[in-house]
């Protein structure tokens, strides 16, 4: 397994100084935005779908200071029900299935999206259950209609570029949870899978283990992102919360670096999960800590990851 980092945490920082930058923390990977919500500040698209050269040089000056690439991250929306918004997206999707197999990498990262509730709406619509029974008209429209059609056009071109495309399960998101995962995996195919980001399960009251061992090998790429439960609060109004996240004394929970919401057992519980079903890419740190500046939080990060992981390959069972 390799320490990466999601670098939008330095978007004000040019490529090559990101890049020195994340070999400062002994990091060995990098997740890169290519558009969306994440934005491109490290990532020339159009310029790098135009030129072998520039490809060249860019992905050099990863590989020069030892790096790999392990995923292009679009998250964004591309059935949202604002046909300009959707179209944007899946341009931005289309985008980086060419780009990320001109460089060679894997896998892309991003959302499912979420539509609106019918075909008249202009902001989409998050079903959270089953009552009153509009709210199942509303899934019924959302998967048959829209989702599972946009990502079974998608799909062959992730299967004639080699790639695969892993779904942060994000609340807000259709795909939100492990059923919906693998609800939209089988109605599409095997070229979709997930980002896992155990920081969204947590506050849902998911255990990461458990869900590693239901997911398996849809795990294509896992995100470094912890959160701290607010028993006090949650106590009184739940763990769905949308207060803004600088409101931290008030709200149910709050991303943390990692470490800080659920200690260095509980990591490797996980990480020893994630291995057990097969993964043996990349945990990418992703910064949202309020409490902390980036480098503080990602070096926190960095030192119980070097803990958590399992590096090299377990060899045979001499003793059985």
């Amino acid at each position: 397994m390799q320490i990466g980092v999601f670098t939008a945490l330095w978007g004000n920082l040019g490529f090559e100084e990101a890049l020195d930058k994340a070999v400062e923390f002994g990091i060995t990977a990098v997740e890169i935005g290519a558009g969306g919500y994440p934005g491109q500040p490290h990532c020339p698209v159009d310029e790098l779908l135009e030129s072998e050269t520039q490809r060249d040089e860019w992905l050099g000056k990863i590989k020069d200071r030892g790096l790999t690439l392990s995923a292009l991250s679009i998250h964004n929306n591309p059935v949202h029900p604002d046909k300009v918004v959707a179209e944007e997206a899946d341009t931005v999707i289309k985008k980086a299935i060419q780009l990320a197999a001109a460089l060679g990498v894997p896998t892309i990262n991003g959302f499912s999206g979420l539509p609106g509730g019918a075909a008249s709406d202009t902001m989409p619509n998050w079903v959270t259950c089953a009552w009153p029974p509009h709210f199942l008209e509303i899934l019924d429209y959302q998967w048959d209609e829209v989702t599972i059609p946009y990502w079974k056009m998608i799909h062959p071109l992730l299967e004639d570029n080699g790639l695969t495309l892993g779904f942060e399960m994000h609340p807000g998101m259709l795909v939100y949870n492990v059923d919906t995962m693998l609800r939209i995996r089988e109605a599409v195919g095997p070229r979709l899978g997930c980002n896992f980001d155990p920081s969204h399960l947590w506050w849902n009251g998911v255990d990461p283990v458990a869900a590693i061992r239901q997911l398996g090998d849809a795990i294509f790429h896992v995100h470094g992102k912890d959160v701290y439960l607010d028993q006090l609060n949650a106590q009184i109004n739940g763990f769905n919360d949308h207060k803004h996240y600088g409101d931290i004394p008030k709200r149910s929970w709050t991303f943390r670096s990692i470490g800080y919401g659920h200690d260095l057992k509980e990591w490797k519980d996980m990480i020893s999960a994630l291995r057990m079903i097969g993964y043996d890419y990349v945990i990418s740190i992703e910064h949202e800590d309020a409490l902390m500046s980036p480098d503080e939080g990602l070096g926190k990060a960095v030192g119980i990851l070097k803990e958590a992981l399992i590096f090299e390959e377990a060899g045979e069972m001499f003793w059985a």
